[in-house]
C-alpha cells in the first residue's frame, strides 16, 4: 500500500511540474503561484522518497520547502540514524538547495 501512495505522490508531482513548465509568460501576480507549485513539488518528492525508504523509526516527519528550495524537516524519530537518513534523503532530492533539520530523537522512556 505504501508503494501505491508513493507512486501517486510522484504522479501528482509530475503533473504539477508539467503545469509550471507549460506556462510561458506569466503576469507578475502569477510568479508567486509558480513558486508555491515548485516548492510543493519539492516537498512532495521528499515525502515520497522518505515513504519509499520504509524508515520504521521515523515517528512523524513534517516537510516544508521555502521559496529558495530549502527543505525544513521537523518532527520526531526513534533513533539518530533515522534522523540522519531522513536528512540524507532530503539532500539527495532534485532542486533541494539546503536542508535544515529540527527532528528530535524521542527517548525510550
Amino acid at each position: 500500500m505504501k508503494s501505491k501512495f508513493a507512486i501517486t505522490c510522484v504522479a501528482f508531482g509530475a503533473l504539477l511540474g508539467s503545469t509550471v513548465v507549460a506556462s510561458a509568460e506569466e503576469p507578475s501576480y502569477a510568479s508567486q503561484t509558480t513558486t508555491f507549485v515548485k516548492d510543493s513539488a519539492i516537498t512532495t518528492m521528499v515525502k515520497t522518497k522518505l515513504a519509499s525508504e520504509h524508515i520504521t523509526s521515523l515517528e512523524q516527519i513534517h516537510v516544508d520547502t521555502d521559496t529558495n528550495g530549502v527543505v525544513w524537516l521537523t518532527g520526531s524519530a526513534r533513533t539518530q540514524e533515522a534522523v540522519d537518513k531522513a536528512v540524507s534523503v532530503a539532500r539527495e532530492t532534485d532542486r533541494v538547495t539546503a536542508v535544515h533539520s529540527d527532528i528530535k530523537v524521542k527517548s525510550s522512556d
